[in-house]
């Protein structure tokens, strides 16, 4: 296997505090280095310390960005393809299609270039018309500038591929179950293994947190409800929603590593809300780490659970409502589902087969 130089550009960076992307990049990258890859991944100043020149094998590259809500991924890629311009790897992953503009960058610089497009970034409810006309440009872009475009479910792909007649990679993420020795985040919330429910997601409308919250006020029982997450340009509906919830509401904030790890294996049910997007790494963890699945009724959800989950319509929290009391009343039944959802993520799901691919990938852009 010829050793190749690659780089990952445009998420916050590594090592993974924040969502999808980041989880994404820390586990292939890492697994690309003990392939006897050299790999390098561009962070933001605000998301990795300055100081920080590696991570478990792979190189680090810690540039500056403009902190606000639609600047900061696209100065931070614009600097990233200008730094890699000079350095001209043999191949790159540029994630979020949003910097599909800049990937001309990278061409000039003799690296060829995939692009990891998420879901329909268009319709998410978090941006105005303006993040949406970005987004709806992109997407077109997105079809043309790469030399490969990486869509991660078949909802996504398909998309492309009728809109836009633009043939994809389909790759999706991964899990690693590695339950963590001591219970430290357990205690400290005042938790009991298989004795909460868990959300885990960015807090926003899309996501649909506060519509959980919503259908757990109508439930039943004292078992607590974990919301973990949040979201850097959300405050005040963060705030309206906090003030909607009750008392067994738990707001731990963002959770990560092995706090993280220990929160999804200790679940009795894992909520999964989102409506936009395609397969979202949160959902996969949760199936392997055995949790009973309440999931939002989304095609791209539906693609990646099957019949091993229970189903809910978000726009009707009273949907998830009788769910909880479902899960509360036959915890047995509970148990199986999340027993059939690890076994799927076991054969479906694995971060080595997803590095695997990535490797193919950047092979056949290195020519």
């Amino acid at each position: 296997m010829k050793t190749l130089r690659i780089a990952l550009l445009g998420s916050r960076g590594i090592p993974a505090s924040y969502g999808g992307y980041e989880t994404l990049i820390e586990e292939v990258s890492t697994r690309l280095h003990e392939l006897g890859h050299e790999v390098t991944v561009y962070c933001r100043s605000h998301h990795t310390s300055r100081r920080q020149r590696e991570y478990r094998g792979v190189r680090l590259v810690v540039l500056p960005t403009l902190r606000t809500k639609y600047l900061d991924t696209p100065v931070h890629t614009f600097l990233s393809c200008l730094h890699a311009l000079r350095r001209r790897y043999d191949a790159a992953l540029v994630v979020n299609s949003a910097n599909a503009l800049f990937l001309p960058l990278l061409r000039l610089g003799g690296t060829p270039a995939a692009l990891h497009v998420d879901g329909i970034e268009k319709q998410r409810a978090k941006w105005g018309p303006l993040g949406r006309l970005v987004y709806a440009l992109s997407e077109r872009l997105a079809c043309v500038l790469p030399q490969a475009l990486v869509t991660d479910a078949a909802v996504i792909r398909n998309h492309y591929l009728r809109r836009y007649g633009a043939e994809s990679w389909m790759i999706t993420y991964g899990v690693d179950p590695r339950p963590p020795a001591r219970p430290e985040v357990l205690e400290r919330l005042g938790l009991k293994p298989r004795g909460y429910f868990l959300y885990v997601s960015r807090f926003e409308p899309e996501n649909n947190p506060h519509r959980v919250v919503e259908a757990y006020r109508g439930a039943g029982g004292q078992i607590p409800l974990v919301m973990v997450g949040d979201a850097p340009y959300a405050s005040r509906f963060i705030a309206d929603m906090r003030r909607a919830a009750d008392d067994r509401v738990l707001f731990p904030g963002g959770v990560y590593g092995d706090g993280y790890r220990e929160l999804q294996s200790g679940a009795l049910a894992y909520v999964h809300a989102t409506e936009v997007g395609g397969t979202h790494p949160a959902l996969v963890e949760a199936m392997g780490y055995g949790n009973c699945l309440l999931v939002n009724d989304a095609p791209e959800n539906r693609e990646v659970v099957a019949d091993r989950g229970l189903y809910f319509r978000a726009a009707e929290p009273e949907t998830l409502t009788q769910l909880f009391d479902q899960v509360r009343g036959d915890r047995a039944a509970a148990a199986e589902l999340g027993r059939k959802a690890a076994e799927h993520a076991e054969h479906r799901f694995s971060w080595d087969a997803v590095t695997r691919k990535y490797v193919e990938l950047f092979e056949h852009l290195a020519g």
